[in-house]
């Protein structure tokens, strides 16, 4: 596989998550999805609406999310659209809770490592194109989030999240906890379903990930810690691994000094084994071009 395109910039505006969007040259069409991280409540580093209203109306986008399987103010669709409304999003948008309604639309995975299909939001048939618009960041479970956990746990329903972070065995929020498996079997069953979203929509799909307030903890920790590495920019892609990649490696030669609490995070959760099966998977490869874009 030729090396994928990552395209970046340091400038974290509106402005120009739109334009590495134009740089990418693939215009989506049709219904366009944006998935995004809403933010649990009390958490202080998501991305805030404002900060992807320009980008969201450029594509004519539908903003969307699902709700989680873990306890927190997502956890059920009244909860979750209360918080939506909150954290501003209702104010600027009009949100789209996938999996509001059951039941759950089935995605097949016939050549996934762990699981073989993938349950995601119903309300996914409805859209053409997808935005994974990605906050890149820690994850007290993943190691790390940026695209390919958007594709996975991001687009599955409360139930596909259990399944997910269950390797299969279990599908509803109060079994969660009681059947976690062995870490890298969550993590490939994480590329695994991301690998489902992708063949889904094809080439109707692109990434951007934006780099700012960095700090060790997901946006779904209502108690995250403060950022640890200094913001770096904007990237935008057609590969989720290479663009996940491409973060990665940002922030290791970053000289920031926050690295190695970063990658204490990463590394203890083996964060990088999502890169890799989803580059075995060949939704996209780790060998990237990173092209500045001024």
């Amino acid at each position: 596989m030729e090396k994928a395109k990552v395209y970046f910039t340091k400038e974290i505006t509106p402005e120009s998550i739109v334009k590495m969007y134009e740089t990418l040259g693939r215009k989506l069409e049709g219904k366009v999805a944006v998935k995004l991280h809403s933010g649990e409540k009390g958490n202080q580093n998501f991305i805030r609406p404002d900060m992807v209203k320009e980008i969201v109306d450029h594509v004519n986008g539908t903003v969307v999310e699902c709700n989680t399987a873990y306890a927190g103010a997502r956890n059920s669709t009244e909860k979750h659209r209360k918080l939506l409304e909150e954290h501003e999003w209702t104010k600027y948008f009009n949100v789209d809770l996938l999996d509001a309604e059951g039941p759950d639309m089935v995605l097949p995975i016939p050549n996934g490592k762990v699981i073989k299909e993938n349950y995601v939001g119903k309300d996914l048939e409805n859209y053409d194109s997808m935005l994974v618009l990605s906050h890149f960041k820690g994850h007290a479970m993943g190691g790390y989030g940026g695209a390919l956990k958007q594709l996975s746990i991001g687009c599955s329903s409360s139930d596909g999240k259990t399944w997910i972070h269950t390797a299969g065995k279990a599908k509803h929020q109060e079994e969660l906890w009681g059947n976690l498996p062995e870490q890298d079997r969550f993590l490939e069953a994480m590329a695994d379903a991301a690998s489902s979203v992708v063949d889904y929509f094809g080439d109707n799909i692109v990434f951007i990930n934006i780099m700012k307030n960095i700090s060790i903890d997901c946006d779904c920790d209502g108690n995250a810690e403060a950022p640890c590495i200094a913001d770096i920019g904007v990237l935008a892609s057609t590969d989720p691994v290479a663009i996940d990649q491409a973060c990665i490696d940002l922030v290791k030669n970053s000289g920031d000094a926050g690295i190695e609490h970063f990658f204490e995070r990463v590394n203890s959760r083996h964060g990088t084994h999502t890169i890799d099966v989803a580059d075995e998977l060949g939704i996209g490869t780790k060998e990237y071009e990173l092209i500045n874009v001024d």
